[in-house]
């Protein structure tokens, strides 16, 4: 660990394994609550509506690069996804249509399915000799994210007045942070022996 502690992309990794857990988290949390509040149904059919429609496109994201990963550059794939990651949040806050800021809230879980899974991806390229205990601090960084991102956008809203298209607009770091550590990454392309 003392090793892993002086290196610096190991350090870059495990803020993109932060911003991973809460650009996932930071919306499907309140995905239900969107659903209720901007389409008037009942909590039982926003729970529905939100989160099944993030997870079913989260899961068909990983379950696309699972099937044709070898052929997929995982980079480039990481990047439109935190593209698209940071369009799906910009609609959420700032598109006033209410159906669209359900349809962008599906869309984010498409565009965050690979990017916990892509992060690991990269630390076992950059530090094939990283070992359990880097993926168990990448893990625990993954959970970090997973706790602050739905915090941070709670947090947020409250001071802005309940306000929850406020609280994912602030979120948008995530997503930009963990587009910048891919670009880092893929920019320090050498790979280290610990």
């Amino acid at each position: 660990m003392k090793e892993l502690f002086g290196i610096r992309v190991f350090w870059v990794l495990l803020v993109m394994m932060i911003c991973a857990g809460a650009s996932e988290q930071a919306v499907s949390q309140w995905a239900s609550t969107f659903a209720e509040k901007g389409l008037g149904i009942s909590k039982t059919a926003g729970d529905l509506a939100g989160p099944l429609a993030f997870a079913i496109l989260m899961g068909t994201s990983r379950l696309f690069y699972g099937r044709y990963g070898d052929r997929i550059d995982l980079e480039r794939f990481m990047v439109y996804s935190c593209c698209l990651c940071i369009l799906s949040y910009l609609g959420i806050s700032l598109i006033p249509v209410p159906q669209f800021c359900l349809i962008a809230c599906a869309v984010c879980g498409l565009s965050v399915g690979i990017m916990w899974p892509g992060t690991f991806s990269k630390a076992s390229a950059s530090l094939p000799k990283g070992g359990t205990a880097m993926f168990a601090l990448l893990a625990l960084g993954g959970d970090i994210g997973c706790s602050g991102g739905p915090t941070l956008v709670g947090m947020v809203s409250g001071a802005l007045g309940d306000d929850l298209k406020m609280g994912v607009l602030a979120g948008i770091i995530f997503p930009v942070l963990l587009l910048a550590g891919v670009i880092f990454c893929g920019r320090t392309k050498e790979t280290r022996r610990i």
